[in-house]
């Protein structure tokens, strides 16, 4: 309530003053923070995107870019360990001023803060690197590194001495070095990219040679495995015949043992009943059908042996037919 009396009563007072004193407007960009100066000092008052009001001649303002934005520098001279002079023909470096640390940063460094941090720091660092390393190592060797090592040195020193300032990235061009030493460098590139093919040449042929020694190696030990397997089928086929062989020469051995048997069989059987059949009757009787079959009669005092010795041959017989059975 008090200071709304207070404002109240001091309205007429600013109303006077608005009168007799004119009051500009004035416009702060998106992406942009407002910091102003009352003869000369720095206001702790700082504005956001829009518009705002001041008193002209007396109070100032600037519009500080809070966005991302890329610093070009420019021209920068290097010399190397060697004492050989290059140049930079630009670097660029990607930062953003974060908005919270826009019055610090300010009060401390200006609003050309980034002519100390940036453009000046990348002087300083370019020299530094390039006055501990060779022309070698600066324009090919240790190139690459360039970008890293100057966004690691500018993040440092910014984190102790002006925090608000974030190092995104940096971007390196190639530098320009003497027109002689460049043409040694590039017929010294032209040679390893020679040599680069000449390997490159050198492995594809030793590629090929070993692929068409695996292939070789492959098709051989495709061969050999079916030869393999011909070669097993071919004995198991032969194993199989001669197996078939065994098996018949069997048969035919079993068919002529029992032939042999049956023969030897049917020739016992037929000497057991001729030795039952046989009989001296059978004998006699046999001979007395010999004789009368006999169409010859002999007349005379002697007669054959033969009609001699049949007394003698039949009383043999019963003797043979003894033997035969036993």
């Amino acid at each position: 309530m008090v200071a709304q009396s207070i404002v109240m009563a001091l309205a007429p007072v600013a109303a006077l003053l608005g009168l007799s004193v004119p009051v500009s407007v004035h416009r702060v960009p998106e992406g942009h923070v407002g910091v102003y100066w009352r003869g000369g000092k720095l206001l702790d008052r700082t504005t956001g995107p829009g518009f705002h009001f001041m008193w002209p001649g007396i109070t100032s303002f600037s519009a500080v870019q809070v966005t991302v934005q890329t610093d070009k520098v420019t021209d920068i001279p290097c010399g190397t360990s060697g004492g050989t002079i290059i140049m930079f023909d630009r670097i660029e470096v990607v930062n953003q001023l974060k908005a919270a640390y826009v019055h610090d940063t300010i009060k401390n460094y200006t609003t050309d803060y980034d002519k100390t941090w940036i453009y000046d720091k990348i002087h300083h660092e370019i020299n530094q690197f390039c006055s501990s390393r060779t022309l070698e190592e600066v324009y090919i060797s240790k190139f690459d590194t360039l970008d890293e090592s100057l966004k690691d040195a500018l993040s440092k020193d910014l984190a102790t001495w002006a925090p608000g300032i974030e190092i995104i990235g940096i971007r390196v061009t190639k530098p320009r070095v003497p027109a002689t030493i460049k043409a040694n460098y590039e017929k010294i590139e032209a040679e390893v990219t020679k040599l680069s093919v000449a390997v490159e040449t050198q492995r594809l042929v030793e590629k090929e040679a070993e692929t068409e020694r695996k292939r070789a190696l492959i098709q051989a030990r495709k061969e050999a495995e079916v030869a393999q397997v011909t070669l097993e089928m071919q004995l198991a086929d032969k194993q199989q015949q001669q197996r078939l062989a065994e098996i018949e020469n069997e048969m035919l051995l079993a068919q002529a043992k029992a032939a042999a048997d049956a023969e030897f069989y049917r020739a016992q059987r037929e000497a057991e009943a001729n030795a039952l059949r046989i009989t001296p009757e059978l004998i006699q009787l046999e001979a007395v059908r010999a004789i009368a079959n006999n169409s010859k009669i002999y007349f005379g005092e002697k007669i054959p042996s033969m009609f001699a010795d049949t007394g003698s041959l039949l009383s043999a017989a019963p003797a043979a037919s003894t033997e035969a059975r036993s």
